[in-house]
């Protein structure tokens, strides 16, 4: 009788430490989660657990990877979700762990679930800040204690390079992992979750010339049309955010904000993010207290699931493609690309991949790559109700050394959609750029604010059963 007890509570252990509670996972219950979760996928389902470094004090840094997609995909957008980039900020942690597991159990059952996990890869870093963590406690709703990465640390979200300024904080390592993290994979889309207010703030933080003016002037990105769609879709999905006046102390028109006119900062890691990898990042304030109860979580899961399922979902919406060489047909590494009318490049990966948020429209993409002649191509990014799908594009490149009067514009090969290829061989010099990625002859001027989408409608989907089923005849076998 002993033995049968031991084993129950050994399965209710097990059961636990394998779906996320309603509690606050210490460092340890969390990195044996994500073990856990890694090895008892779904059918269909691939999941990948890696480390991208390690804290201050020597907590890995811990990253799960999901997604549906065959190996084979090129085009396959990136998706990160970060938690606890501030110690006393805790809630993210919990609900990346609940979204983990409602993506799993609602593939092949949820349609919308499912064509994200089939169409993406989600990387899931739920504790950035191990250190900061470990120091907090709940009820924590307010102030900066504990905020950094432990004891004498900095404040993670200020120690990032910086878009307009030079930023003298030396780099932690959670910092530098990150940045390498960056540097390994091509994210397109992002989102930090933090506490202690409600409210998508969107870049830019940084400002170019600070001011003495009580009201702070807006720093917009050359996205900002992108930005503030990404920031609606998710407010709109919000029960309550979208109104404005969640919490007591603070008013957001739309549940939106840009950070510079919230409050400057410079070394955020969401300006990083777009600045330096062309990675759309959105702050996510998603709880009015920093640390609240664990009793509270529960319905702060209800009110960002299906925000957090659409706002992913716009990782499918824009372009993407490959730059080959015309005769090679090798991949392009590092060409240098920039949508018509956006002061702003970014890269093709090491696979000659490259990919950008874009909203409906038609848009003309300027490619340049050392040794190869300009080329503009045309294309149009349809209007998606739902199951968004990007553009994809294949570029051939005319090597530079090929004679241009003899020669004849290499055919461009495009999937599902139609494209207007045109070769700018005579278009004028190269693009010149600078390292922070931008055209100096603009001087880091943003355009004009275009118009908005709508966003998406909701639906809904159901998590644990199964497990819930195992544990309940594993019980009443035993007794």
């Amino acid at each position: 009788m002993l033995y049968r007890h031991f084993v129950i509570i050994l399965v209710f252990a097990v059961f636990l430490v394998h779906c996320a509670e309603w509690r606050y996972h210490n460092n340890t219950d969390l990195e044996l989660f994500l073990k856990n979760f890694n090895q008892s996928t779904k059918s269909g389902i691939a999941t990948k657990l890696y480390s991208i470094g390690k804290s201050r004090k020597g907590n890995d840094l811990w990253v799960l990877q999901l997604t549906a997609t065959k190996k084979r995909k090129t085009g396959i957008p990136n998706i990160k979700l970060i938690g606890t980039i501030h110690g006393n900020e805790p809630v993210g942690r919990e609900i990346i762990l609940h979204f983990m597991e409602f993506l799993r159990d609602g593939y092949g059952s949820d349609p919308v679930v499912t064509w994200l996990l089939d169409n993406t890869r989600i990387h899931f870093l739920p504790n950035m800040n191990p250190d900061g963590f470990a120091l907090s406690h709940e009820n924590m709703c307010d102030g900066e204690h504990v905020r950094n990465n432990g004891l004498g640390g900095k404040d993670l979200n200020r120690n990032f390079p910086d878009f307009y300024h030079k930023n003298r904080i030396p780099e932690e390592p959670e910092t530098k992992a990150v940045k390498k993290w960056l540097e390994d994979v091509p994210f397109i889309l992002s989102a930090a979750l933090h506490g202690g207010a409600m409210v998508v703030n969107y870049p830019f933080d940084t400002v170019k010339e600070s001011t003495s003016d009580m009201e702070n002037p807006p720093s917009l990105t050359p996205d900002h049309d992108v930005f503030v769609h990404l920031a609606q879709v998710y407010s709109q999905n919000h029960p309550t955010m979208h109104k404005g006046d969640s919490c007591s102390d603070s008013k957001f028109e739309g549940g939106i904000v840009n950070g510079a006119v919230w409050y400057p900062i410079i070394g955020g890691m969401q300006d990083y993010n777009y600045a330096f990898h062309g990675c759309m990042e959105l702050t996510l304030e998603i709880s009015c207290c920093k640390y609240p109860a664990a009793s509270e979580l529960p319905k702060l899961w209800q009110d960002n699931k299906m925000a957090l399922l659409k706002y992913c979902l716009e990782a499918l919406r824009g372009v993407t493609g490959q730059i080959l060489d015309s005769t090679s047909r090798k991949p392009i590494a590092k060409a240098t690309l920039r949508v018509s009318g956006k002061n702003m490049t970014f890269s093709s990966s090491k696979t000659g991949e490259f990919w950008r948020l874009l909203l409906p429209g038609n848009y003309k993409l300027e490619v340049s790559a050392e040794g190869y002649y300009n080329q503009v191509v045309s294309f149009v990014v349809k209007k998606y109700e739902t199951n968004p799908k990007l553009t994809s594009l294949k570029i051939l490149m005319l090597n530079s050394s090929i004679s241009t009067t003899s020669s004849t514009t290499p055919k461009q090969r495009t999937t599902g959609t139609t494209v207007k290829f045109t070769r700018s061989i005579t278009d004028g010099a190269p693009i010149t750029v600078s390292s922070a990625g931008v055209i100096p002859s603009e001087d880091h001027q943003p355009p004009t604010p275009a118009s908005l989408i709508t966003p998406l409608e909701k639906s809904s989907s159901t998590v644990h059963q199964n497990y819930i089923f195992y544990v309940s005849l594993v019980i009443f076998l035993l007794l």
